[in-house]
This record gives structure tokens, sequence and C-alpha cells, in this order.
């Protein structure tokens, strides 16, 4: 499915608006979604959620429009996306390794986002079912 116009303008606009440089598209009965969400609170990184299945997002249906433009834009069919300054950071696993690595933080400053906590247990934060026992 080709990406439409519209859906296109409003992702663009999305990542690049200076008053909210990290954007987290996301659904909202995502267990990585979840875990993405977790981490971003606990590191006191103020973000923007943009849940495509919510209630807001299927009016008119962008949030089934934008699921396109994520794919033309990230190659990345899953959810959750993460773009900070509108570059796009990766989806859960590739956010919490670009944290583990020091990448995140220089991307955060390099836009002026104000960060909490330095580190958090990202694998604590993960799907339980992911854990062996």
């Amino acid at each position: 499915m080709e990406p439409s116009p519209e859906a296109v303008a409003w992702f663009e606009a999305a990542i690049a608006d200076p008053e909210a440089p990290v954007v987290l598209f996301a659904l909202e009965w995502c267990e990585f979604c979840w875990a993405l969400r977790k981490f971003l609170a606990a590191r006191g990184i103020p973000f923007r959620s943009v849940d495509l299945d919510s209630v807001a997002m299927q009016a008119g249906e962008l949030g089934t429009a934008l699921r396109p433009v994520l794919l033309a834009r990230t190659g990345e069919p899953t959810i959750p996306q993460l773009f900070v300054g509108g570059t796009h950071v990766g989806g859960c696993t590739a956010t919490f390794a670009a944290h583990d690595d020091g990448g995140l933080d220089a991307l955060l400053a390099s836009h002026g986002v104000p960060r909490g906590r330095d580190h958090v247990d990202t694998g604590a934060l993960l799907p339980k079912w992911l854990h062996p026992r």
C-alpha cells in the first residue's frame, strides 16, 4: 500500500516538531510499546506517543494510514518505532541497544532533550515471557 500524501505530511510534521522532539509511534495494547514507554518514563525523557490504534487516531483512519508511512520511512513493519529530532532510533530493542551503547544519549543531547536517570535496566522492562525461567 502506497502512503497517502496526507499521512506523509502528518508524519513529517510530527517528527519535526521542535516542541516535542521525541516521538513514539506505538499501539495501546502492545507489550513492547509498554516497555518502551516505561523506559522513557524511567529515564525522565519527555515524549509524545502517537498511539496508532487509539480512538483519536482511528478517526478518519489516520492511524491506519500512518502504518505504510512508517514502513516506507524505517523499513520496519513492527511497532513501536521511536524518533528523536526526526532521526529514526528504532523499535523497542533497538532503542534499548542505543541506550546501552550511549548513542541514544548523544542523540537526545543534540536536540536538547532533558534526561533524568542515566541508566535503566532495560532487560527488566521487556515482556516477562522473553525471560527464561
